[in-house]
């Protein structure tokens, strides 16, 4: 639903010719999946997972390895309830709003009220109902992004707020406080590995003073939604929604190593930070088939345990 420019449109046709023969022959694979190895944790689903969800099964895999479809089943109708009658002077009701029409202007979905097409409504009820629920986070930009991909994704309002708040609250937890805490350290993280996988880059932004707040916001907060092409976001969220967030560090890790003789040739701040937007944009990223599969090996070995504890650093750095 997404419109794109001449240059953009002659690039999607020919990733599109390219994958569609990938997804027939992944979706002939998966079909051979039963029930029991779906709910298991087996190496064989992760590697399902990795080589990208058939998107006729991506709303149903995503509910169901989150755990958000077990949530879903324990409280029907809880999100109704949330509902309930709105305010008009509801604080949440009113921050929604505000960012409603910032919500991918360009695509046909997200582009006013009542046309048949329309999900705003849809949107709204989503990120309504979840600040309801979760009153210390309310409503905070980057959701609004997260949540329109996965209302096109899932087709349905109660699962995308279940979804979206299995992501909040278990697989991402304290990434949207209002004090950005977690934001700050997970650039921190990102900073001590890159200091330690691509210590050229590492030194290049120290010496002009480039950070990666300065860079990273929607990479981390919008988990790449409005970032990279729509497809490749799928394919990361695939991953996110079974291993956790390691993933985020894999693309991220991967973007800056495709890219770092650009960033080694620059000189100045400004032209830094150029090549960190257009890195996001490069057709490396739009070809997902070619791409995802670099994340698992670029980065080399990156343990969860490594993570949890250069993020226990920037705590101690931050209290």
């Amino acid at each position: 639903g997404f419109e794109l420019t001449d240059d953009e449109r002659r690039a999607f046709d020919e990733f599109v010719g390219d994958y569609a023969s990938v997804l027939d022959r992944r979706s002939g694979r998966w079909q051979s999946l039963n029930q029991s190895e779906l709910q298991s944790r087996s190496g064989k689903l992760k590697r399902f997972i990795r080589k990208g969800i058939p998107r006729e099964l991506r709303s149903d895999v995503w509910m169901l390895v989150s755990g958000a479809q077990g949530r879903l089943n324990e409280r029907p109708g809880y999100y109704k309830t949330l509902l309930g009658n709105v305010a008009e002077d509801d604080a949440v009701a009113n921050q929604v709003r505000l960012d409603l029409h910032r919500t991918f202007p360009e695509n046909v979905h997200f582009k006013e009220f009542g046309n048949s097409e329309s999900q705003m409504q849809a949107l709204f009820n989503v990120l309504y109902a979840f600040g309801k629920k979760n009153p210390a986070v309310g409503y905070c930009q980057g959701l609004n992004y997260v949540t329109a991909l996965m209302l096109l994704v899932v087709k349905d309002e109660e699962k995308a707020f279940w979804l979206l708040d299995t992501l909040v609250n278990r697989i991402l937890p304290g990434y949207y406080q209002p004090s950005m805490a977690s934001f700050q350290a997970e650039c921190y993280v990102l900073g001590r590995l890159v200091q330690e996988k691509l210590p050229q880059v590492h030194k290049f932004m120290k010496d002009y003073g480039v950070t990666f707040p300065m860079v990273t916001l929607k990479w981390f907060i919008c988990l790449y939604a409005d970032v990279l092409p729509v497809e490749t976001v799928y394919r990361i969220w695939d991953v996110l929604f079974f291993e956790g967030s390691k993933v985020l560090f894999r693309v991220a890790l991967t973007l800056i190593h495709l890219n770092q003789n650009a960033l080694l040739g620059c000189r100045d701040l400004p032209s830094a930070i150029k090549v960190f937007q257009q890195m996001v944009q490069d057709r490396n990223v739009l070809h997902c088939h070619t791409f995802i599969p670099q994340i698992f090996k670029v980065p080399q070995s990156l343990p969860m345990k490594k993570i949890e504890q250069l993020r226990a650093e920037a705590q101690a750095n931050q209290d």
